[in-house]
């Protein structure tokens, strides 16, 4: 068993409609949009993290996807996490051509992107990008090397046959993600899925 931690490097703000989403800044659910976290206030976390047994830090980024001003901090925190040795993971949303590399060249060992639903269900739970952007950003992941972490989340609305295409999705990677997140909405008030 191995234990992870996450922390919101970048809280709020972010310009995407994911219905379930507290983060979006379009919805009213009282998070406020705050800077980008300094590099000392991420060591912090980590140390306490691995302190308190976990291996694998990721961080996490309320952007649409990282600006060249943005990835840089970042790639400051991949490096003070693998300096701790720790596994390194990030979530920023979709990456541009270079950034994974970028990111690998870091040390970065895990990127997390999740389709959240089957292609089918998807328009129904966001509509600010498709689909296909997502495992674009996936296979842009993979191609640099780095592990991929992709699943999704129950309880968006979604039928049986969604959850199905959902894994169907999952397991037709070549190769599947190393790691498969299965998470379940905690509705936010605020929110297009708060009931």
């Amino acid at each position: 068993m191995q234990r992870s931690t996450l922390l919101s490097i970048k809280t709020g703000g972010c310009p995407e409609d994911c219905g379930y989403c507290p983060q979006a800044a379009r919805y009213h659910t009282g998070i406020e949009n705050e800077d980008l976290l300094s590099l000392d206030e991420v060591k912090a976390a980590a140390k306490a993290a691995k302190e308190n047994g976990a291996t694998r830090f990721c961080r996490g980024a309320a952007w649409r996807g990282p600006k060249a001003r943005d990835l840089a901090p970042v790639l400051d925190m991949v490096r003070a996490v693998k300096d701790l040795g720790m596994e390194a993971c990030c979530t920023l949303g979709m990456l541009k051509d270079g950034q994974a590399e970028q990111l690998r060249d870091a040390g970065l060992d895990y990127y997390n992107h999740n389709l959240d639903t089957a292609p089918e269900h998807y328009g129904n739970i966001i509509t600010t990008r498709e689909y296909q952007a997502r495992l674009d950003t996936l296979g842009r992941v993979r191609d640099a090397g780095i592990h991929v972490c992709s699943g999704g989340i129950v309880g968006l609305g979604e039928t049986r046959e969604s959850r199905a295409g959902l894994l169907a999705q999952l397991a037709s990677m070549q190769p599947q993600p190393e790691s498969v997140p299965i998470n379940e909405l905690v509705p936010v008030e605020g929110t297009p899925l708060a009931d």
